[in-house]
């Protein structure tokens, strides 16, 4: 077993536990690995081990290892854009990939709906919220969620799916878990008006346990998957 698959199996494992631990059902949580920076044959690796949803970062790169792939004739992989978007940029993210996890504006959740090409179906998005309050960090604020929510669900290119956050990092447990709660609960007022909505994207690898706790659907996951990254060779 490579590295790669050996790992994949260490983070189903402990997926699996934490799912156990608070009463959850193992599919209820989806493994997303993160692959920005890494080549495509980290991703063909982690492929053959099984893993078909891949999260990345950056726009450019995200479509040249989704271009590949689909030229390869790998056509059952699921690709979600996991960065920050600039509108400039949203156009190859409407006709790339299947997911956008950063919607935090109106202005970008109405470029992604005219620029998805009628012939695929609607982008699946999440809501991107700001839980932690960081200036550095993109996303709305908890209670600006239900106005951006009705607006994205009227967009017909669009699949309004839920929400995504990434947390202040935090040591503690308990700490973590609470952060992971207010999620939870502004997702669970969200599914109960929108019948699309299904996935909360929470938990890296820091922090996995405790969001799955929480109710986190998703987690993304990366450095445990494929390494640690070398950002120089972008």
């Amino acid at each position: 077993m490579n590295d790669i698959a050996h790992n994949l199996t260490q983070v189903r494992d402990k997926i699996s536990a934490a799912a156990a631990r608070c009463g959850r059902d193992r599919r209820e949580v989806t493994l997303l690995a993160v692959s920005k920076t890494k080549p495509a044959s980290a991703i063909e690796e982690a492929i053959a081990a099984g893993q078909r949803a891949f999260g990345e970062n950056y726009v450019q790169e995200g479509v040249e290892k989704v271009r590949y792939f689909r030229e390869a004739g790998q056509s059952d992989l699921q690709w979600h854009f996991i960065g920050p978007l600039q509108s400039n940029k949203s156009r190859q993210v409407a006709e790339h990939f299947d997911w956008c996890h950063t919607v935090d504006r109106l202005r970008i959740a109405s470029r992604l709906s005219e620029q998805r090409p009628k012939d695929l179906p609607p982008l699946n998005v999440l809501i991107q919220v700001n839980i932690s309050d960081e200036e550095s960090k993109s996303g709305i604020a908890p209670q600006e969620v239900d106005a951006l929510a009705a607006q994205v669900a009227e967009l017909p290119g669009l699949r309004l799916r839920g929400l995504m956050a990434i947390p202040a990092p935090e040591s503690d447990y308990e700490r973590q878990f609470a952060v992971a709660r207010q999620m939870a609960v502004a997702f669970a007022r969200l599914k109960e008006r929108y019948a699309t909505v299904d996935t909360l994207s929470l938990g890296m690898s820091d922090d996995m346990e405790a969001a799955i706790a929480a109710g986190s659907t998703m987690v993304r996951i990366g450095t445990a998957i494929f390494g640690a990254r070398d950002y120089t060779k972008r």
